[in-house]
């Protein structure tokens, strides 16, 4: 029976390593699924998220879903075809929607919700 526990760890393990490479995916095709999947995988992330900001635009849900993937301002406007300054600029709008300070690192901010 103890042989068989780790094998049931690993198996959720790899079905984690899974779903995570298929949001990832589906964020970088820009994918319409990327809001539905993220939201049935991780449904604590917008509790959180409509906590502190109620009245997120589903556009503001998958930005900050770009966010919590940590991908880089240049991987997020190459996946949604704008500039990277478009990209600042809306960094700097959700910091101002959902009160994360400049000073603090949004990256880590979204990492701790």
């Amino acid at each position: 029976m103890k042989n068989r526990k780790p094998e049931h760890n690993l198996e959720d393990l790899n079905q984690k390593i899974l779903v995570q490479d298929e949001i990832m995916a589906l964020a970088k095709a820009n994918s319409p699924r990327l809001l539905n999947k993220f939201r049935l995988v991780y449904p604590d992330f917008f509790k959180k998220l409509s906590a502190i900001q109620p009245a997120l635009k589903n556009s503001e849900l998958i930005f900050c879903i770009y966010l919590k993937l940590n991908m880089t301002t240049k991987e997020i406007a190459t996946c949604i075809f704008v500039t990277p300054k478009a990209i600042q600029n809306r960094k700097n709008r959700i910091r101002k929607k959902l009160n994360i300070p400049s000073e603090f690192d949004i990256y880590k901010w979204f990492n701790e919700i």
